[in-house]
């Protein structure tokens, strides 16, 4: 299983290995059994074939409004938003060359937040002006931290560093909002800030879906872009790539997919930051980048975390955010050992 091999989609080329095609196969039908599992489970269980009727059927039963209107597009939405995340994530610690260079560390969802914290100041709540916020605040933290890094070139240990102030100083205006505003904007903005795919319907899926198909379109540039820069500033520079430019385009893709699931579903932390490396090691493809095995393993955490959110506890429902921050806050714990044992 060790066996090297090309795959070609047009114009483009992909170098990998048996190992990694069968656990990307593998993770496809993880996705899909929790795709499933989300379909069947609830407080009306269904049953598989009950399922496929109710998507198939014209009509109006009740199995059709809950399987098709009420839990297939938080289920799908859980599996593009985890995609997204992985391959945020990978974007990120790639460039960084660090295992915490990600959204979630670095202060990218801080700044969606607080972009939609402003919003909701300003007495917008609806989804768009919430994506907008979100993105603009992405954006805007990027931008920020991009300044503040850059000396003569953008130093990839500058950047986490800078990074986790800026999300510090974005976190204390978080918290002022919360303190200081009236009480139900503040409950409105916890809620959204907790990470939930609680509310997510049909029409905002399908915008979320068009805005992130041209950046996932972008990812085959972005994949040789990325593996050229990992030799270095001055190595790629030499291959012809420009390097600052290239670094810029790069950041604000991977702001893009981030702040996009951050719109919807809120600041759901860590899917990002534990994607990668688990992708890389499953894989065994160590140091190198493999943007489809990242956006496969988010799929799979974050469906896997939304089931566990949904049906782990009988009368109540977590919000994704929750799960996610525990198995992340232990992922993020392990990866701190680990490092200072190689230290």
């Amino acid at each position: 299983m060790t066996g090297t091999l090309v795959v070609r989609f047009g114009r483009f080329s992909r170098r990998t290995t048996k190992r990694a095609l069968a656990v990307q196969c593998t993770l496809v039908v993880v996705i899909i059994a929790c795709t499933l599992a989300a379909l069947t489970l609830g407080s009306r269980s269904l049953t598989i074939t009950e399922v496929f009727q109710a998507l198939w059927a014209g009509d109006r039963s009740i199995n059709h409004m809950v399987v098709v209107e009420w839990r297939a597009p938080r289920a799908v939405a859980a599996a593009l938003f985890g995609a997204c995340l992985g391959i945020s994530g990978a974007v990120f610690q790639s460039l960084t060359r660090n295992p915490l260079g990600s959204p979630d560390i670095v202060g990218l969802n801080t700044g969606a937040y607080t972009g939609v914290v402003v919003m909701l100041m300003l007495g917008n709540t609806g989804y768009g002006a919430q994506a907008a916020g979100a993105i603009a605040g992405g954006l805007g933290a990027a931008a920020l931290i991009y300044l503040l890094a850059y000396r003569r070139g953008m130093g990839e240990f500058r950047l986490v560093i800078v990074g986790i102030a800026v999300s510090a100083m974005l976190s204390s205006i978080n918290v002022w909002f919360s303190v200081h505003v009236d009480l139900a904007l503040a409950a409105e903005a916890a809620v959204w800030g907790a990470g939930s795919m609680h509310g997510v319907e049909w029409p905002v899926l399908l915008i979320s879906g068009a805005i992130a198909l041209p950046l996932l379109c972008s990812l085959p540039w972005l994949a040789r872009s990325l593996r050229q820069l990992q030799l270095g500033d001055d190595t790629a520079a030499a291959l012809g790539v420009p390097v600052e430019r290239s670094k810029v385009l790069i950041v604000v893709v991977g702001v893009a997919l981030t702040a996009l699931v951050t719109a919807v579903a809120g600041p759901i932390a860590f899917i990002a930051l534990a994607a990668p490396p688990i992708a890389a090691r499953i894989t065994g493809r160590s140091g190198a980048l493999d943007l489809a095995s990242a956006a496969l393993v988010g799929a799979v955490l974050l469906s896997g975390a939304d089931l566990v959110a949904q049906h782990a506890l009988p009368n109540a429902t977590l919000p994704v955010g929750a799960v996610t921050v525990c198995l992340g806050g232990l992922y993020l714990i392990w990866l701190l050992f680990r490092e200072g044992g190689r230290s």
